[in-house]
């Protein structure tokens, strides 16, 4: 390998402007710190000393299989350093990624400085990591360090052939956009429209986040980056969901008039017309959360995210809005299991939000909620007006009961999910084996052996557990399921 190949990937790793925050990801410094070990004291006729640089290089070596491995881990095991670096210009923060996720007119400077850019990333991204390891290899065998070369060796052959495995392949659809051996600048029309579908920076790997504030304003205050770029402290506050619940609106059963409200909020809100809030009210297990979680994937390729903030994080809500407000996606907050012990900071700063306070809800932001109560707020005897404050007339009992009350009036709409009754219980089941290979399709009068088996096995489970709802009839067929399904008369159940 020549010092003239491994000084231009050094240019090219240094030369990062626009992108300059990828050169200082884990994976780019692991790798320019061991081309420049490398590159230090070697010609293309005189190899590096081992006494000055040899143990480093080993080191540098495994530091950069580690970062490579930990990049894998984060972004679905993608063993391919074409579609690492693919994936870190595309997640990065800069002026360029967020003009193109709003639409906006490029300045033609950051046209040119993308396109340099890229350029550099993608030369990157074909640099012959397998090369540099036999070379690595070949020299350390030079000092004896037979069981040092033979790992490199290895761990090279291993990258090299699970790398053009994948790009053989072609499934990723980063693929597209940019090809194995192709001028990543030429890619900028591609980049640009893939920004403005799926976003910039973190928020276009992943469609789901949970939301974990911190103090959002000690962000602020510690993180030069993020105060230089505002734009960046989303991305410190956003864990991406590395394992969402894959449920498609196909998936449900039930509830159909209930799921049609909320399809068509949802599709109001993504064609830009007046969308409401949601809370979705109703008994426990009914497909409440599932609704919403099938909403968010099924309409994810038109720019929908969906950020999952807990209670706890209510506070902070107003630092979020101001946040997305400058995003042109759109985001569902969704909070689940949404109920309040009392009237306390978390409560009056979501009615605020909802409505009543002094800043709006931003157009590109809806919340969507679940409570398995009405009022969200837990309701006591002595809140109520006929109790003996009420009769003695102090009348703050009737302050506290409307205080209750006005959070939940404050949703636009509120979705009332009941219990099944037991044929639609039954069908639900039965709606879940079939799409999992474990009922044979048929209609519910069908009076065959192993359906009827079924039937009956459901209704017992639902007695013995947690009453009728979809999560029951779902937690009864993974049992069938874990049992191997078949001949449904050969399962033991637990009360057998």
């Amino acid at each position: 390998m020549s010092s003239s190949y491994i000084d231009t990937a050094l240019a090219d790793i240094a030369g990062l402007s626009l992108f300059a925050a990828v050169r200082e990801t884990p994976l780019l410094t692991a790798l320019r710190d061991l081309l420049e070990d490398v590159s230090e004291g070697k010609t293309d006729d005189d190899p590096f000393p081992l006494s000055d640089t040899g143990q480093d290089i080993i080191a540098d070596w495994a530091a950069f299989t580690s970062a490579f491995v930990q990049n894998l881990w984060q972004n679905r095991g993608d063993y391919s350093f074409h579609l690492a670096i693919a994936r870190l210009a595309l997640a990065d923060d800069n002026p360029y990624t967020h003009a193109a996720e709003k639409r906006q007119n490029i300045p033609p400077v950051l046209s040119a400085m993308a396109r340099t850019d890229l350029s550099r990333l993608g030369r990157i991204a074909s640099f012959e990591i397998h090369s540099l390891g036999f070379h690595i290899a070949e020299t350390l065998r030079k000092f004896g360090l037979e069981a040092a070369a033979q790992s490199i060796e290895e761990e090279s052959r291993v990258f090299y052939a699970e790398g053009k495995k994948i790009l053989a392949e072609g499934k990723d659809p980063l693929l597209a956009i940019f090809p194995e051996n192709s001028v990543w600048g030429a890619a900028l029309p591609a980049v640009t429209e893939y920004l403005r579908c799926n976003g910039a920076g973190l928020l276009n790997q992943r469609h789901s986040f949970y939301w974990t504030p911190g103090n959002m304003r000690d962000i602020q205050a510690v993180s030069g980056a993020a105060v230089f770029f505002p734009p960046a402290i989303l991305s410190l506050s956003l864990r991406p969901v590395q394992n969402p619940d894959p449920v498609r609106l196909d998936d449900l059963y039930g509830y159909e008039h209930q799921r049609s409200t909320v399809i068509a909020n949802t599709l109001r809100f993504l064609e830009g017309r007046c969308a409401n809030n949601l809370l979705l009210y109703g008994d426990r297990g009914t497909g409440k959360s599932a609704t919403i979680k099938a909403v968010s994937n099924e309409y994810a390729g038109r720019g929908l995210k969906l950020l999952e903030a807990g209670k706890a994080d209510l506070g902070y809500l107003p630092e979020l809005l101001d946040l997305l407000a400058g995003r042109s996606l759109k985001f569902i907050i969704f909070i689940d299991d949404l109920s309040f012990e009392t009237t306390d900071d978390s409560f009056r700063s979501l009615k605020a939000l909802l409505e009543g306070g002094i800043e709006c809800r931003p157009a590109n932001v809806v919340i969507y909620a679940t409570s398995n109560r009405r009022h969200l707020v837990r309701e006591r005897l002595a809140d109520r007006p006929n109790t003996e404050a009420a009769a003695s007339g102090d009348i703050r009992a009737f302050d506290t009961m409307q205080e209750q009350f006005s959070l939940a009036d404050r949703f636009g709409l509120t979705v009332i999910y009941s219990s099944p009754g037991q044929e639609d219980y039954l069908r639900i089941a039965e709606h879940i084996a079939e799409k999992r290979g474990l009922l044979s399709p048929a209609s519910p009068e069908d009076a065959g052996d192993e359906r009827g088996r079924f039937r009956e096995n459901a209704l017992k489970w639902e007695r013995w557990f947690n009453g009728r709802s979809p999560r029951t009839a779902a937690q009864y067929v993974d049992w069938v399921a874990g049992a191997g399904g078949g001949e449904e008369g050969g399962i033991k159940f637990p009360w057998d």
